[in-house]
């Protein structure tokens, strides 16, 4: 479980770097950081699939925006590991907040609760990458975006 949750902190910041970096003509929205990030729990509810709450830590000086539509892959040495899906998150503008963020993995076919303890031995996130797809929007609306990122390594943060 302990990789599985390094898994999903590294997804976490990625998608709050793509966003960051999706977005990078609106003033300060570069400058959103994600400032700390954990899970609040794992339960698996069934063979094939496990809920999860992260809780991220958020520094955003730019506006409100809304993000939804988050999903991906994860990928382990190129075999199709798992998809994950996760709640809508509204982060309010020029503060520092934690968010909690329902999510839900489920295993690919062919992948069992064995390859999961498996991945728990690695030392470290190499040869994991993942693929995320989540939409932005301004409070008002004004602007929404779609943002999609592909082969994303999850070594890269998770460090």
């Amino acid at each position: 479980m302990k990789t599985l949750r390094r898994i999903l902190l590294a997804v976490a910041a990625a998608a709050v770097t793509c966003l960051m970096a999706g977005s990078c003509g609106v003033s300060k929205i570069k400058d959103i950081k994600l400032v700390s990030a954990g899970v609040k729990y794992i339960i698996p509810t069934s063979l094939r699939t496990f809920d999860a709450v992260l809780e991220l830590g958020v520094d955003n000086p730019a506006m409100t925006f809304n993000v939804s539509g988050i999903d991906g892959s994860i990928r382990v040495d190129e075999v199709p590991f798992a998809t994950f899906t996760a709640g809508e998150m509204m982060v309010e503008g020029k503060k520092i907040l934690r968010y909690e963020l329902p999510c839900s993995i489920t295993l690919e076919p062919g992948i069992s609760l064995l390859d999961v303890l498996k991945l728990s031995t690695r030392r470290s996130l190499d040869g994991i990458k993942a693929d995320i797809n989540l939409k932005v929007a301004t409070k008002s609306g004004a602007l929404k975006a779609p943002l999609s990122y592909k082969n994303l390594d999850l070594a890269e943060f998770s460090k």
